[in-house]
């Protein structure tokens, strides 16, 4: 595509691309419900416009006000995107000064330090220190008072369970009595289990006479 040479042929291939634009631009803004504006000079200067707003000057109000606030915004990104940079930079420097720091903490890397340095130094880790045993020994009190509570509460439900043991304990009962015979004497043959012939005698008289009466009669 190039320039047309002929000055007659260039003017009518204008009108007519000029009135198809114009067309485009009107069906444009009543088909889609858009703001159009258009500007056109021909190669002799004069001016042809097309407004879907009220007026050209308008929609060219609009275009300023829009590449205005467009470029304001660009231009507050560009700062905030400068800052983020500058403040990363910074993160960046006291993350590598803490890295310093906490190697300076473990013992190494201290052979550039200064006597005034690792005072410095030997001082925040006796703080250190310091915060630490004292919180060791909060959590070690608290463990031991859990331990009494929990002690206390223990001593507590045994005595419970003592007592409803005692109460439901049923009555002792008495031993039973087994009765011993006397040992039988030395001087006379034990018993035995065979049958033995008992010979009984009946005396009648006053006590004592039978035994005269066993002495006769022998």
């Amino acid at each position: 595509m190039k320039r047309i040479e002929n000055a007659t042929s260039r003017q009518v291939t204008f009108c007519k691309r000029r009135n198809g634009l114009l067309k485009k631009a009107f069906e444009l803004s009543v088909l889609c419900d858009a703001e159009v504006g258009l500007i056109v000079f021909s190669p002799r200067g004069k001016l042809y416009e097309f407004a879907s707003a009220a007026s050209l000057q308008k929609t060219i109000d609009r275009y300023k006000s829009y590449t205005r606030e467009n470029l304001s915004n660009k231009a507050i990104q560009q700062q905030d995107i400068q800052q983020v940079k500058a403040d990363a930079l910074s993160l960046a420097n006291r993350l590598e000064a803490l890295e310093k720091s906490k190697r300076k903490f473990l013992g190494e890397n201290l052979e550039d330090c200064s006597v005034e340095e690792l005072h410095s130094l030997e001082v925040k880790l006796e703080k250190s220190l310091h915060v630490i045993r004292g919180k060791k020994t909060q959590l070690l009190e608290q463990q031991i008072a859990k331990l009494k509570e929990k002690e206390r509460t223990l001593l507590k439900d045994n005595k419970e369970l003592r007592e409803k043991q005692r109460d439901i304990q049923p009555p002792p009962v008495a031993p039973a009595v087994t009765r011993c015979l006397p040992p039988w004497p030395r001087n006379l043959p034990a018993p035995c289990n065979d049958d033995v012939d008992v010979e009984t005698e009946l005396y009648i008289g006053l006590p004592g006479r039978e035994r005269s009466a066993n002495r006769d009669s022998g």
